[in-house]
């Protein structure tokens, strides 16, 4: 009797391990195929499950759709139409986009100071697909106006974006001296050679957002990421994958 009891305890023992074992071999295979990197060595995530997976462990990095963030905010996401410097569409059609919690909550904060001035921010480019980035390197490559994808894009990671500024009363414009995607050195921050009222505009940008946590890119007025930006991973999913997935997590 007591010998038939230790022998299924060691057969449940054994089971266990061996289930055990499977557990850990399988999460390390799945893990792995999350960690194939690119031709430039990069790894970019394309599954949304990951990126669930990762959210889970980090709200941080939660994709916030701007618009349900902030009701109201000014999208002209020229990727997704042909008024851009590559004259195509680049994303479908889309009247949403993203930016990392941590991003978006700073976003949020401009806006809001921004109304005692009378003003607002119109957005051009939030999140970006890797795909998008890849594309654009190969008419630019110039990494003063395209990311390098042998490095990728703060917009492929959820933490930069392009923007503007706008009159909250009237939604116009105000003038930046360029327009957006302007690949001269008249849309460098440093370039002063411009009518007053356009480098105290610019200069209202660029405080207002500094005071919240981006920093700059020197070439281009419009565009400004979060400073830890590289701790984010690179991104290649749609935006209807990451619409679905912001309508099940409003549930």
């Amino acid at each position: 009797m007591i010998m038939n009891r230790i022998c299924r305890t060691r057969n449940l023992i054994q089971i266990s391990v061996v289930i055990f074992i499977f557990h850990i071999t399988l999460s390390k295979y799945a893990w792995g195929q999350t960690k194939i990197a690119n031709k430039y060595g990069l790894v970019v995530i394309k599954d949304i499950k990951v990126l669930q997976n990762q959210i889970a462990l980090d709200s941080n990095k939660k994709m916030e759709n701007l618009r349900t963030l902030i009701p109201g905010i000014q999208l002209d996401l020229k990727y997704a139409t042909v008024h851009n410097f590559m004259h195509e569409k680049l994303y479908p059609s889309t009247d949403i986009t993203f930016l990392r919690k941590p991003a978006a909550d700073s976003l949020k904060k401009v806006i809001e100071y921004l109304k005692n001035k009378n003003l607002a921010v119109k957005i051009f480019d939030a999140y970006r697909p890797y795909s998008v980035t890849e594309k654009m390197w190969e008419q630019v490559k110039d990494s003063r106006y395209a990311a390098d994808p042998s490095k990728g894009s703060g917009h492929n990671r959820g933490a930069a974006l392009d923007l503007t500024l706008i009159d909250l009363a009237t939604k116009k414009e105000l003038d930046m001296g360029t327009g957006f995607d302007n690949f001269t050195d008249s849309a460098h921050i440093d370039f002063t050679n411009l009518p007053t009222e356009v480098l105290n505009n610019r200069n209202i940008l660029r405080s207002t957002m500094e005071k919240f946590g981006f920093i700059q890119l020197s070439t281009e007025w419009w565009h400004y990421y979060l400073p830890n930006s590289s701790s984010y991973e690179l991104l290649d999913i749609s935006f209807k994958d990451l619409k679905k997935m912001d309508k099940k997590s409003a549930r």
